[in-house]
């Protein structure tokens, strides 16, 4: 009998922590100064940069590994990443990578049984609780892209921000992960109050199940401050938007408006007695909507 987490530990581990050091070395980070980092001896930091340790290729050559060591790499050596950030992206790939993909066909090549046990794969990346883990995953990340973007709290309209994710079959909110409390500007600095949940948002959640009825395929959206420079921004970087009724209820206007122009990624309002104008930014996935905001910043 073997567990995941044993194959974390024996491949994945030797594996990550190798291609960390070979990169923070580059980065002219001392070997203690890596191995304070990676919670190891100096000693194993010399083996690792020296390829003393064996260490997986599949896990080394996998894009997903590759994009998230070097976005901690730069993040450690620019000091826009601590520590604890590092080890958050690191939980979050593992949980992704034993949703049916490289470690959960390591698991199974170590326990054929596991391939088809009672005629259901227990790696199956469909299941409905691995979807959930994965869309939480993909919200934490958009969310720390948030909370680094230089400027971002400025976005922040009067009533907060929120950004959320969609299972792929949701219908209501309860499928849509969110903020609780939505993400405020808090003396110029970006707050996210807690961690996601599902069933916590009401009106972005609202906003972008209207726009899934209305014929868009985006799983993920954003609300930030309306103004005429942010519009034309987005339209000129080749973002198609469409107005609706601050007026109607926003699943009605939203679906409406979307139903005119399915592939439009920006809807807006701007504005009517009581109503903050808005701007709602959607998109395949958390990372792909706060990339947007990006150069608005």
């Amino acid at each position: 009998m073997q567990f995941i987490e044993e194959v974390v530990v024996d491949e994945f581990l030797p594996t990550v922590r190798s291609m960390l050091a070979e990169r923070l070395s580059k980065q002219d980070f001392t070997q203690q100064e890596i191995a304070d980092i990676l919670g190891i001896s100096q000693s194993a930091v010399s083996k690792y940069i020296h390829n003393e340790i064996d260490t997986n290729g599949q896990i080394r050559d996998h894009p997903h590994v590759q994009e998230i060591v070097e976005e901690i790499s730069e993040g450690l050596a620019s000091d826009t990443m601590s520590n604890v950030q590092a080890l958050v992206e690191l939980e979050i790939l593992i949980r992704e990578l034993e949703s049916g993909d490289v470690l959960a066909t390591l698991h199974e090549e170590r326990m054929p049984a596991l391939t088809d046990y009672n005629g259901k794969r227990i790696h199956d990346p469909e299941s409905r609780l691995r979807l959930q883990e994965q869309t939480l995953a993909s919200l934490r990340r958009g969310l720390r892209m948030l909370e680094t973007t230089s400027g971002f709290s400025q976005l922040i309209p009067n009533v907060g921000s929120n950004l959320v994710s969609a299972l792929p079959d949701a219908d209501d909110v309860s499928a849509i992960a969110g903020v609780p409390g939505r993400i405020f500007d808090i003396k110029g600095q970006t707050t996210i109050p807690a961690e996601p949940e599902f069933g916590v948002s009401e009106y972005v959640a609202t906003v972008l199940l209207a726009a899934q009825r209305g014929g868009s395929d985006a799983r993920a959206a954003l609300n930030i401050a309306y103004s005429q420079e942010n519009l034309a921004h987005l339209r000129d970087v080749g973002h198609e938007a469409v107005e609706f009724n601050p007026e109607l209820s926003a699943e009605v206007a939203v679906q409406e408006a979307i139903e005119k122009n399915p592939s439009a990624t920006i809807v807006y309002q701007t504005g009517d007695v009581g109503v903050e104008p808005i701007i709602y930014i959607l998109g395949d996935t958390p990372p792909t909507v706060a990339e947007t905001i990006r150069p608005l910043c």
